[in-house]
């Protein structure tokens, strides 16, 4: 699944491409967008802007409308000059959204609505998320807040949950905590408020590190490989995730991996370098 590195470099492509042009042609496979383009012609509206929210995609509209798109698990925004052939097959395409110059479309979205402005925070999930880590406006002691009220959460499940904090997904919540060295698998209420601060600003320091100008743009939106650990060798990109029986890059002990949380996401981490509240605070004694 995208994460909001992904899909923050996704709105920056999207936003360059059609900020301040006129749509020229609508069309999707979805029934409710379709009628509301019926109802109040998308073709004529001018993008505004396009941004990104957690892990959605708001294409602000002239007239008061935002098309907001969540990927899912496979979902990708292409963008095309104007007669260019499209890279996926036309049965994968959700929306199009053309202007003179470019063709914007929607490959494999499950999750597509047309919303007003005014109403985004009411009738939208957008409204029932946590502090967008990659916003500049980011509540670090709202976060905290958040963290503290899901006590009863392994802090590997409460890193995913997008209602604490916008953003992360599996990947950013295994990398993050190895950083941090915390076990994945220890309650959020058994972590005292440094580690929890800590962990928060080494999410927001680890996003924010793969948007930078230089981390990928293109066609294909999702274009750019993620690093957490800045090593130049591209195999070489991330300490834990997907690394399951290799050896870590830092002791050496094999990386272990299984899944957790009721979606059963696989999660890594190192069994030498990730300790739990216990150990941490032996570690902290100097024991």
């Amino acid at each position: 699944m995208p994460e909001g590195d992904t899909i923050f470099r996704a709105a920056r492509t999207l936003d360059r491409a059609l900020r301040g042009h006129i749509v020229t042609h609508f069309e999707s496979v979805f029934p409710h967008l379709t009628r509301v383009h019926d109802d109040q012609s998308i073709v004529g509206r001018t993008v505004e802007s396009v941004t990104a929210r957690g892990k959605h995609v708001l294409m602000q509209l002239s007239g008061g409308l935002v098309l907001r798109t969540h990927m899912r698990m496979s979902g990708t925004w292409h963008i095309y000059r104007s007669g260019e052939p499209w890279q996926k097959p036309r049965p994968a395409m959700r929306i199009v959204i053309a202007t003179h110059e470019f063709v914007a479309v929607a490959f494999n979205v499950h999750d597509a609505q047309f919303v007003e402005a005014r109403r985004l925070e009411r009738d939208s999930p957008v409204g029932r998320l946590g502090p967008d880590l990659l916003s500049v406006d980011f509540n670090a002691e709202e976060a905290l807040r958040r963290l503290r009220t899901r006590g009863h959460l392994e802090i590997g499940e409460a890193l995913l949950n997008q209602r604490i904090m916008a953003g992360i997904g599996n990947v950013f919540k295994s990398e993050v905590l190895f950083l941090c060295g915390v076990l994945p698998f220890t309650r959020v209420a058994d972590l005292d408020e440094a580690i929890l601060r800590r962990t928060i600003e080494t999410a927001r320091a680890q996003l924010a590190a793969n948007v930078l100008p230089a981390s990928g743009d293109g066609i294909v939106t999702y274009a750019g490989l993620r690093r957490t650990t800045r090593r130049a060798d591209p195999a070489e990109r991330l300490w834990v995730y997907g690394r399951r029986g290799q050896p870590c890059r830092r002791c050496g002990r094999l990386i272990e991996g299984r899944k957790q949380g009721p979606d059963a996401r696989i999660t890594y981490w190192c069994p030498e370098c990730q300790h739990s509240r216990q150990e941490i605070a032996r570690l902290s004694a100097g024991c």
